[in-house]
C-alpha cells in the first residue's frame, strides 16, 4: 500500500487530529537521542534491535515514555555527581602535589659556611637569599597553584614585569598527568610557588593568576601545618575514590539498562510516529467516528489487505469492521515491478533511465540476456571473464554474510548489489572469449574442446611450388599463407577464430573487420527488437495511429538502410570464397554509392540490378523521415515529441592494441631478454603482469564496456519503445533495522 493521499490539504499541520501524539513521539525521540549520546560518551555501542516489535498501544507508549524519562533523569543525576566527584578529586590531588613540591622548595637548608656579607637594604635583592639577614625580620608570603603548561612562559614574563622582580617564582611539572576540565584532554600541569613580601605585590600576583586561569590553593605558613594538611588530603582522596568507584558502578548499571531497552524503544516509537503521521492524512466521516483513507493498492493484494483490516478490527475490539471499496479515478497509477535478488540489479539499470509508466513494457527481462551479452561482445576473454565470474560467484555464495551486507564502502555496495549482473557478464565473457579464441589476451593453441579436424602443418614443397623448407624458413621470418596453395587450407576452424591469425602481421585488420561486421549485425538486430516491442505498447494503450505513423516508418527506415547493410554482409560471406576473394567488391564503397545514387566502375556489383534496388531503398528511407517527424504531432495536434530513429554505432570492442601492448611490454620482454638465467626475475615480472591485468584490463576496460553497453540499452534499445515517465509504488512499510 502507498501512504494515503492527503485528504486534509486545508488543515494546518498543527491543527490535525493526532498532532499531540506526534509531538509526544518527538519528545521521546529527543530523550532517546540523549540516552544514545550518553552511551557514546561512555564508549558503549548500541546494537540493532534483536526483534521486530509491533507499534505500542497507548498504555504501552506511556510506559515507554515514563521509563525512558526515568532513565534519562537517573543518568543526568549520576553523570552530574560523577563529574562533581571527579572535579573534587582532581582538585585534591592537585593540592596534594602543590604542597609536596612546595615543601621541597621551602625546606631547602642554607648552604654551610656561607659568609655573611653586610649590604644595604634593597627591595631588588632576592628575599630568600640566606645571606641577607636584614630581610629575615620581614614576613614572607606564598602563592601556590597549578597552571596550564602552554601559559607558563607568558605567566612568568608578566609576573616579572608587573612585580619588578620583587618575588621568587619556582615552576615544576606535576608528577601525575591529569585531565583538563575545559577540553577533557590529559595534560601534565605545571606547579608554581611564588614567594613575596608586601600586600600590594600579593594582590598583583593573585590578579595575574586569575587572568591566566590558574588554580590557586592555600599554602600554610608553617611546615607542621603543611604536613597536617597533606595528611588530611590523603584521607579525603581515599574516601572520594571509594565513593567515585561506587558511582561508576551504579552508572554502568544504568547504562546496561539503556543498552537493553533503547533499541526496542526506538523501533516502537518510530513505528508509532509513522502511523500517526499517516492517520493525520486521513479524514473523518460526518460522525467523526470513522477514518477514511485513499491509497493505491495492487489488485492481486486486495484480499490480503481486507484480511489485514479484518484482523486489525478484531484485535482492537472494534464493533464495526473495516472495509475496502474501490473508487474510480483519472490519475495515473504508480508502477509496481516485483523483483527478487537476481532481477533487482537489472531493474535498477532500467529505473536509472526512468520508471516505467503504468502497464508499459518493461525492458528489464530482456536486459537480463542482452546486457551481459553486449558487454561480453566488447569484453570477451576467457581468462578475464573467468576472473570476473569467480569474483561474482564468491559474492553470491557469501551474500548472507553480515560483513558483506553491512559494509560502509559505497563502491563495494555497488558491486555487491550487482553481483548477479557481474556473474552473467563474466559467464558471457567466457563464451565470447572462446569465440574470439582469446585467454588473457593471447590466442589459444587448439580448440576449446576435442575435435576431429586434422592437425595443421606447413607442407614441405619443392621450390617451384613456393616451398617452405628449413633454409627458406631460416631466412624469411614472415610467411604468406595462401589458402589457394594446396595443403595450406584444410577446412574452417571448428570453433571460433582460427588461432593461426595470432601469428599473422595483419591479424588486427582481420579481427577489426570481422568484429565490426559482427557488431553491425547484432546492433541492427537489437534495435529492431526494440522497435518491435513498441507494438505491444501501441496496441495496449490503444494508440493504433502510432502503428502507422511511427512503427511502420521506423521499420522501413531501419530495414531499408541498415537491414540492407546486414544483407550485403551475409551475401558477400556466402558468395565469395578464398578462391575469388581478390575480386570481392567493397561493401563500404557500395554503401557510400547507395546514398550518392551512383555506381563505381572499379567496384564490381554484388548482384544484378543492385543500383536500382539501392535507389528504391534510399527513396523509401527518405520518404519515411517526414512521416516520423510530422505524422504523430499533426495527428494529435500538439507539440508532442515522437520517437525518432537513430542508428546505433556498433559496440566498441575492446582494443587488441591495449592487450597486446600489456603482453609485449611486460611478459614477452621478460621471456626474451632474461632467457633461462633470469627465471627468478620472472616472478616479480609475472606479479606486475597480474596486477596490471586486474587494474587495467579488468577494471578500466570492464567499466568502459559496461558504460558502452549501458548507453546502447538506454539510447538505442529502450528509446524505441520505452517512455519511462511513471513513478514507483513505494509502499508504507517498516524496515526491520530502522523501524521506518
Amino acid at each position: 500500500l502507498l501512504p494515503p493521499r492527503q485528504l486534509n490539504p486545508k488543515v494546518s499541520a498543527f491543527q490535525r487530529r493526532f498532532v499531540g501524539e506526534v509531538r509526544r513521539c518527538e519528545e521521546m525521540e529527543k530523550t532517546f537521542t540523549f540516552l544514545q549520546q550518553e552511551l557514546r560518551d561512555a564508549g558503549r555501542v548500541l546494537g540493532p534491535c534483536p526483534e521486530n516489535p509491533r507499534a505500542p498501544l497507548a498504555r504501552e507508549a506511556l510506559r515507554v515514555q515514563e521509563q525512558s524519562e526515568q532513565l534519562a533523569q537517573e543518568l543526568r543525576e549520576v553523570s552530574r555527581n560523577r563529574a562533581s566527584l571527579r572535579g573534587r578529586l582532581r582538585e585534591l590531588r592537585q593540592y596534594l602535589h602543590v604542597l609536596r613540591e612546595g615543601q621541597r622548595f621551602t625546606s631547602l637548608p642554607a648552604p654551610l659556611g656561607s659568609p655573611r656579607r653586610p649590604r644595604a637594604s634593597s627591595e631588588r635583592e632576592p628575599i630568600l637569599d640566606p645571606s641577607l639577614h636584614q630581610h629575615l625580620d620581614r614576613k614572607i608570603n606564598f602563592v601556590a597553584g597549578v597552571i596550564h603548561p602552554w601559559r607558563v612562559s607568558a605567566f612568568e614574563r608578566l609576573l616579572w614585569r608587573a612585580c619588578r622582580g620583587y618575588l621568587v617564582a619556582s615552576f615544576v611539572e606535576m608528577p601525575e598527568p591529569m585531565e583538563d576540565p575545559a577540553t577533557g584532554e590529559t595534560i601534565t600541569w605545571v606547579i608554581f610557588l611564588i614567594s613575596y613580601w608586601g600586600e600590594q605585590i600579593g594582590q598583583k600576583i593573585r590578579k595575574i593568576s586569575d587572568c591566566f586561569h590558574c588554580h590557586v590553593y592555600p599554602y600554610p605558613e608553617s611546615e607542621a601545618s603543611r604536613v597536617d594538611t597533606m595528611s588530611g588530603l590523603q584521607s579525603q582522596i581515599q574516601d572520594l575514590s571509594v565513593v567515585l568507584e561506587e558511582t561508576e558502578q551504579y552508572l554502568a548499571q544504568v547504562l546496561d539498562k539503556v543498552v537493553l531497552a533503547l533499541p526496542t524503544w526506538r523501533v516502537q516509537v518510530q513505528k508509532m510516529k509513522a502511523i500517526y503521521l499517516v492517520l493525520n492524512q486521513c479524514s473523518f466521516d460526518v460522525t467523526e467516528k470513522c477514518l477514511i483513507a485513499e491509497v493505491w493498492c495492487p489488485v492481486r493484494d486486495l484480499t490480503q489487505v481486507q484480511d489485514a483490516l479484518r484482523q486489525g478490527s478484531y484485535k482492537s475490539g472494534s464493533s464495526v469492521e473495516c472495509f475496502v471499496q474501490r473508487i474510480p479515478t483519472s490519475e495515473s497509477p504508480p508502477t509496481l515491478i516485483r523483483t527478487n535478488k537476481f532481477t533487482a540489479g537489472f531493474q535498477s539499470i532500467v529505473d536509472a533511465y526512468g520508471v516505467a509508466s503504468y502497464q508499459e513494457v518493461n525492458p528489464a527481462p530482456y536486459a537480463i540476456i542482452t546486457f551481459p551479452f553486449i558487454f561480453a561482445i566488447m569484453f570477451g576473454d576467457v581468462g578475464h571473464g573467468l576472473l570476473m565470474f569467480l569474483f561474482a560467484l564468491w559474492m553470491v555464495l557469501y551474500e548472507n554474510s553480515p560483513s558483506l551486507q553491512q559494509a560502509s564502502n559505497e563502491i563495494w555496495l555497488t558491486f555487491f548489489e550487482g553481483r548477479y549482473l557481474i556473474l552473467l557478464m563474466g559467464a558471457f565473457s567466457i563464451y565470447t572469449g572462446f569465440i574470439y579464441n582469446e585467454c588473457f589476451s593471447k590466442a589459444t593453441v587448439g580448440p576449446p574442446f576435442p575435435c576431429e579436424a586434422p592437425p595443421r602443418s606447413l607442407p614441405e614443397l619443392t621450390p617451384p611450388h613456393f616451398a617452405y623448407s628449413s633454409a627458406y624458413l631460416a631466412t624469411h621470418p614472415s610467411l604468406t599463407l595462401d589458402p589457394n596453395v594446396t595443403g595450406v587450407f584444410q577446412g574452417p576452424y571448428p570453433f571460433g577464430i582460427d588461432p593461426i591469425w595470432s601469428l599473422a602481421t595483419n591479424h588486427l585488420n582481420f579481427l577489426n573487420s570481422f568484429k565490426m561486421k559482427m557488431s553491425v549485425v547484432l546492433g541492427i538486430v537489437h534495435m529492431g527488437f526494440g522497435v518491435l516491442l513498441g507494438v505491444f505498447n501501441h496496441v495496449h494503450f490503444q494508440q493504433r495511429h502510432r502503428l502507422v505513423l511511427e512503427f511502420l516508418p521506423e521499420m522501413v527506415f531501419l530495414l531499408a538502410l541498415f537491414g540492407y547493410l546486414v544483407f550485403l554482409i551475409f551475401y558477400k560471406w556466402i558468395k565469395f570464397s578464398a578462391a575469388n576473394s581478390l575480386v570481392a567488391p567493397s561493401i563500404l564503397i557500395h554503401f557510400i554509392d547507395m546514398f550518392l545514387f551512383t555506381s563505381n566502375a572499379g567496384n564490381l556489383p554484388l548482384y544484378r540490378g543492385q543500383v536500382p534496388v539501392q535507389t528504391v531503398l534510399v527513396v523509401l528511407a527518405l520518404a519515411s523521415v517526414p512521416i516520423l517527424l510530422l505524422g504523430t504531432p499533426l495527428y494529435l495536434c500538439c507539440r508532442r515529441r515522437s520517437l525518432t530513429p537513430s542508428f546505433c554505432p556498433p559496440p566498441r570492442l575492446r582494443s587488441p592494441e591495449l592487450s597486446e601492448v600489456l603482453w609485449t611490454m611486460v611478459m614477452r620482454n621478460g621471456f626474451v631478454r632474461l632467457s633461462y638465467a633470469g627465471g627468478v626475475v620472472l616472478v616479480p615480472v609475472f606479479a606486475a603482469f597480474a596486477v596490471l591485468t586486474v587494474a587495467i584490463l579488468l577494471v578500466m576496460e570492464g567499466l568502459s564496456a559496461f558504460l558502452h553497453a549501458l548507453r546502447l540499452h538506454w539510447v538505442e534499445f529502450q528509446n524505441k519503445f520505452y517512455v519511462g515517465a511513471g513513478y514507483k509504488l513505494c509502499p508504507f512499510a517498516f524496515a526491520p533495522d530502522a523501524g521506518e
